[in-house]
């Protein structure tokens, strides 16, 4: 058995304080010692995207990331964004626009999304589409995602919308 290391930090606004083996991913410690299954792992080589997680409010992601680096850090996933009663804008915004299929890269999108708006300009929808190219659906065709994603920038920059 390996040794333990203690760390001390706060997951969607919780503190927490765990002891775990250095070695352990940040994903394995959401999903299975928090039990914060939406951070979902699809290559487990930070390719797709799908365990996108904030960490101190920049976008990372939890399969290429020890939890022994998140140590002091404030953590949001995808269950600290709303509810179904009281969804976040990008969750909102989803919806609207069918932004989704069959729904395991969504989180990943969801944390991105929440990044580029706070980060990049998002002009063009060739400027989404790179800002998104991080993260890989094999169901929608992204233009749904990107429309989505559209509308939050033109909110955010204060260009009104058709619909």
């Amino acid at each position: 058995m390996s040794r333990r290391v203690d760390i001390a930090l706060t997951v969607n606004g919780e503190p927490v304080t765990e002891s775990i083996e250095p070695r352990m991913l940040l994903s394995d410690f959401l999903r299975d010692r928090l039990a914060l299954t939406g951070t979902h792992v699809g290559c487990e080589h930070g390719v797709c995207g799908a365990c996108t997680v904030e960490i101190d409010g920049v976008s990372a992601r939890a399969c290429i990331t020890f939890a022994v680096q998140a140590d002091g850090s404030d953590i949001r996933t995808v269950e600290g964004l709303g509810t179904i009663a009281g969804m976040d804008r990008v969750q909102q915004a989803f919806r609207k626009h069918h932004a989704l299929q069959c729904g395991y890269c969504t989180p990943g999108f969801l944390m991105t999304v929440r990044d580029l708006l706070r980060n990049h300009p998002l002009k063009t929808d060739d400027d989404i589409r790179d800002g998104l190219s991080g993260n890989i659906c094999r169901c929608t065709g992204y233009e749904h995602i990107v429309r989505a994603v559209r509308e939050l920038a033109d909110e955010r920059d204060g260009v009104r919308g058709d619909d």
